[in-house]
């Protein structure tokens, strides 16, 4: 089983990324599918999720707005368009997957900064 994200880097505050976290060694299409985010010195956050078939979103009001999450079931895929990049949205983003069981990825660190 594996989760690789991508797309993390550095950006200026009010640009935007895109993360993406590829799928494989598990059944992806009956997995909800999450992007959390740790900040140093703090707890790990969820940002959004994305139902199996991708009918359903949820948003952490932080970024409500500005961050967009999305799933490609054939490519075993999920995405992350953030915009509207803040300071406060530097983390490392992890990608999970929920469903009979979960499974993390490693991690992409996004730093937003002038």
């Amino acid at each position: 089983v594996q989760l690789v994200e991508s797309g993390g880097g550095l950006v200026q505050p009010g640009g935007s990324l895109r993360l993406s976290c590829a799928a494989s060694g598990f059944t992806f299409s009956s997995y909800d599918m999450k992007w959390y985010r740790q900040a140093p010195g703090k707890e790990r956050e969820l940002v959004a999720a994305i139902s199996t078939a991708g009918g359903g979103t949820n948003y952490a009001d932080s970024v409500k707005g500005r961050f967009t999450i999305s799933r490609d079931n054939a490519k075993r895929t999920v995405y992350l368009q953030m915009n509207s990049l803040k300071p406060e949205d530097t983390a490392v983003y992890y990608c999970n997957a929920w469903g009979f069981t979960s499974y993390w990825g490693q991690g992409t660190q996004v730093t937003v900064s002038s």
